[in-house]
């Protein structure tokens, strides 16, 4: 048939026409003739969604009830003239419809809306039919081979002892070994998209329904085999993803395509409440244990966190990058686990369980190279299971999601999981429509993406060689000159391209030191030292999987800074990370402080150090980098998508920045031999004066302390800080202990001083009384700092002199204090003021200002506010303009967090102004509390 769009002459005579003709025609049938009409040209802007105009087609009776306009009536029975949606179309009314950019309708089909018109516009016979999405005109489309029909959906029932599989239109329950089937349930509309079994194990709900057209979700008595209640039709009005009972029974969720969640009574199937829910298909629904909380994932890449009872969002979780397709509780309802189209698997600490609250995330694990469609926990809450699109599937670790297994690659898509009872199995469903079980051995553990971190420390397995240093010339010769570690050499790079090798022995975990002398001495040469095996084959020293995929968002970066180290999505990323880039490797040591900041990295201050002697090079603007796992030379790690990097014992410029361009590499043995040190101009240079010295020593760790803030003139009743700045050598990384002893009458310092475990400051603050007398000169030279340290065993005390000569200076025109806010603080049985933190928690307490004649703001700093706080402890929310008292006022609220990994810790704080002579408030106590080891623990650095 030649369809043709009417012109709006041909309207006026085709509407006389049908005027004249309509009541000699056949009878119009609403469904077969004017559904498929609406659908096609009215239906995608006049909807139940989107009623423009207000007028929706989507039902006879919104159809009939017609818009926003209560002088015409869209369609009035046996009358075109009057049918306002009619003369639309006829292009007699404005605005005339389907817009012109849009498909029209023919002259037939016109026609065939004018007759139905005339003929009194009857609707549907049946009421369940009312809907025009209720019906769907598809071809019949025959197998050309046999198949299997595919699982889509698995669970088994609470009891252990039966198993229901999901195909399309049907529900099989199999006894739990799968040898022989129960009952067949039926009567599904289209694919089983999730099946479930009640808490008491009697009945199972099914979501299903017709894509595009309806949802529903249907409830059988197994013992019967029989429908109980179907929800969702003519409320959902696209396929459900998803529908679950409720723990206690009580409730049943729906939710899918139609991005609606809703709530029902499990017996009654009355509707309850509809949540504010998502931006996109809602894919998957899970009760916490208590069944306060209904949790969400959706195609619009987060999920939600709901109060059940109330309908309140309680949190977005808005980490995710792409669509979240799976998403439950663990077994203890402490932890959310989700997974999705961005290849990772996430862990957050639920602890908005009663009001809207922060989740925070403790674990982000890159684990497949594609999507991850499906997860499955078992019921003990120690594993979790992964299938992926690219047809890996894997056992992980909870609540530390470390892999644990690597199962066979996959022949089809996995489409549905599933733990036996008592998680000795793993059940796997395929597109293909096959079922295999994989048994757990929990055993089998395959370090990789997600494998345990790797961290050289200052007590690291390996011995500390001994002896003399031998000093030598360096003798000519065409293959390597054999020496004798520990041992000095002089020598020089003769000619460009040239390269020096020198072969020594070492024993399996021996480490040396191998340090280049050559800038220092004023030398050309811009030293490369590597260690190579004895055939001369680089020497692996561990390998980086990355985890976690970024870049460089905002200026590039020099090969000292190590302050705004902007990246893209860093809130997925955790202080002591490793992050990698274009072979550098830093260590993350401060979070951003906003909008306009970035990481800082170690040493958190001065210029910026690289990890396992990589050199820190300039970066650009946009160029990748990556979170890295660190693991043992010679790992394999399970493929994620991300690269794989092995770095070998080598340095270009001494990763600390000490030594500039000068070399300096620590190197372990991995097993008894020969090895080769190779030494040359990184630029290839060569010839005079590119001489050089290189020692291949034992460690000597060690450290030197540096006094900050010394000779303060301090008012009375007040403080002034002093800082203390250790120099580590040789991978000493331990604590360090400051002791200021013999302060006069009247003055008192902040004690314990601690330097913690491979941070590089601490502080403390000299507080004057109201009433202290200054002493003379000779009494403040009494006055002793000592520091101590263990290292390698040994105990080790330094004398670090005085503090100089402290002077009273005048009265302060501003003094500053920390008060509790609220129950936030306790004075604790010393007398000091202490607060108790939760690592993952965020709390608050006052800072005061009592002015006298100091009236202008008083700011506390910004990314260093919140002095000598734990590492991972940080003063948060400080804004643009940092932590401060505003002008005209004398108190401020501040918050303080704790990261999720922080160990349990005692230790004081202080604030410092900038303002009045940069005062400091009293130190205070700050204690970290761990409310769950086993989730801290996976998370320390």
């Amino acid at each position: 048939m030649n369809m043709k769009p009417v012109t709006a002459t041909g309207a006026l005579a085709l509407a006389s026409l049908l005027a004249l003709s309509a009541r000699g025609e056949a009878p119009v049938d609403y469904h077969a003739d004017i559904v498929p009409l609406l659908r096609d040209y009215c239906a995608g802007c006049h909807n139940d969604y989107d009623r423009e105009a207000g007028l929706s087609v989507e039902t006879y009776g919104s159809l009939m009830q017609g818009g926003e306009s209560d002088e015409f009536s869209s369609i009035v029975p046996g009358d075109i003239e009057k049918s306002y949606l009619l003369q639309t179309v006829l292009r007699k009314a404005d605005p005339a419809m389907p817009p012109e950019e849009e498909p029209q309708m023919s002259e037939e089909e016109i026609s065939l809306f004018a007759r139905w018109v005339e003929q009194g516009a009857q609707g549907p016979s049946k009421e369940e039919d009312e809907s025009l999405l209720a019906t769907l005109m598809v071809p019949e489309i025959e197998p050309q081979t046999a198949v299997k029909r595919p699982v889509t959906a698995m669970e088994f029932s609470p009891d252990g002892k039966w198993l229901a599989l999901g195909r399309f239109g049907t529900v099989e329950v199999q006894r739990a070994d799968g040898r022989k089937t129960f009952r067949v349930l039926t009567g599904l509309p289209g694919k089983v998209k999730s099946v479930h079994f009640s808490p008491d194990g009697s009945r199972l709900v099914a979501a299903s329904g017709v894509a595009g057209l309806r949802g529903v979700a249907v409830v059988f008595d197994l013992a019967s085999g029989e429908k109980v209640l179907e929800v969702g039709d003519g409320s959902h009005h696209d396929l459900l993803y998803d529908a679950e009972f409720s723990p206690d029974g009580s409730y049943l969720a729906t939710a899918g395509y139609d991005r609606v969640i809703r709530l029902w009574e499990s017996d009654t199937g009355r509707y309850v409440r509809k949540f504010p829910s998502h931006n996109g298909a809602v894919y998957d629904l899970s009760f916490t244990p208590d069944a306060k909380i209904l949790l969400s994932a959706s195609h619009d890449g987060t999920g939600k966190v709901w109060d059940v009872e109330s309908g309140v969002r309680l949190d977005t979780l808005n980490q995710p990058q792409a669509e979240q397709f799976r998403i439950t509780s663990t077994p203890d309802g402490r932890h959310i686990v989700a997974a999705g189209a961005d290849n990772r698997i996430r862990l957050w600490r639920l602890v908005s369980t009663d009001r809207p609250k922060i989740n925070p995330v403790l674990h982000a694990r890159f684990a497949h190279e594609d999507a991850i469609g499906e997860l499955a926990l078992s019921r003990d809450g120690r594993f979790l299971a992964t299938a992926s699109a690219d047809r890996a599937l894997r056992l992980w670790s909870l609540p530390d999601v470390k892999l644990m297994k690597d199962f066979p690659l996959q022949p089809d898509i996995v489409s549905s999981l599933a733990f036996s009872p008592d998680g000795t199995e793993l059940l796997v469903a395929r597109l293909d429509g096959t079922l295999e079980r994989y048994p757990v051995d929990a055993e089998s553990k395959r370090e990789g993406n997600g494998g345990p971190s790797y961290t050289v420390v200052e007590e690291a397995s390996t011995t500390i060689p001994t002896g003399e240093m031998v000093q030598v010339e360096e003798v000519e010769s065409p293959g390597a000159q054999t020496v004798t570690a520990p041992v000095e050499i002089a020598g020089a790079i003769a000619t460009p391209g040239d390269t020096d090798l020198f072969r020594f022995t070492a024993r399996k975990g021996e480490e040396w030191i191998l340090e280049v002398d050559a800038e220092g001495s004023k030398s050309k040469l811009d030293s490369l030292v590597e260690v190579l095996d004895a055939e001369g084959n680089p020497v692996e020293r561990v390998v980086l999987q990355a985890v976690r995929d970024s870049w460089f968002t905002f200026r590039g970066k020099d090969s000292n800074t190590s302050d705004d180290f902007r990246v893209h999505n860093w809130r997925e990323m955790e202080l002591n990370d490793y992050l990698y880039a274009n072979g550098e490797v830093v260590k993350l040591w401060h979070y951003p402080r906003g909008p306009d900041s970035g990481f800082k990295v170690y040493p958190g201050f001065g210029k910026r150090r690289g990890y396992f002697d990589t050199t820190p090079k300039s970066q650009a603007l946009g160029a990748p980098c990556y979170i890295v796992n660190v693991l043992p030379a010679g790992s394999d790690p399970s493929p994620n998508g991300l690269p794989v990097y092995r770095l070998f014992y080598e340095n270009d410029d001494d990763a600390w920045r000490r030594l500039g361009k000068d070399s300096k590499l620590t190197f372990v043995a991995p097993a008894d031999g020969d090895y080769l040190a190779r030494i040359s101009d990184v630029r290839g240079f060569g010839g005079e004066g590119h001489h050089y010295t290189l020692a291949i020593r034992a460690p000597r760790p060690d450290f030197s302390l540096s006094v900050g803030g010394k000779n303060p003139a301090i008012s009375p009743g007040s403080g002034k800080e002093i800082s203390f700045t250790a120099m580590r050598q040789d991978g000493f990384a331990g604590p360090i202990s400051i002791e200021i002893a013999d302060l006069p009458a009247g003055f008192t310092a902040s004690s314990p001083i601690v330097i913690e475990r491979e941070q590089d400051r601490a502080y403390a603050v000299i507080r004057a009384e109201e009433n202290a007398v200054t002493p003379d000169e000779e009494t403040w030279k009494k006055v002793r700092i000592t520091a101590r340290a263990t290292i390698r065993g040994k105990a080790v005390s330094k004398d670090l002199g005085d503090l100089g000569t402290i002077k009273a200076a005048d009265p302060a025109k501003l003094l500053v204090s920390i008060h509790p806010d609220g129950d936030s603080g306790r004075v604790a049985e010393d007398g000091v003021l202490t607060f108790d933190i939760e690592s993952g928690e965020t709390i608050s307490a006052m800072v005061r200002a009592k002015r006298s004649g100091f009236d202008e703001r008083v700011e506390f700093g910004k990314d260093d506010s919140g002095r000598n706080l734990p590492h991972g402890v940080y003063v948060d929310n400080i804004g643009l303009n940092g932590l401060m008292i505003p002008a005209g006022r004398s108190e401020q609220r501040f918050f303080m967090t704790a990261a999720p990994w922080v160990s349990p810790a005692e230790r004081l704080f202080h604030l410092q102004t900038n303002a009045a002579g940069k005062q400091a408030s009293q130190a205070v106590r700050i204690r970290v509390i761990v409310p769950d080891d086993a989730v801290a623990a996976s998370r320390r650095p």
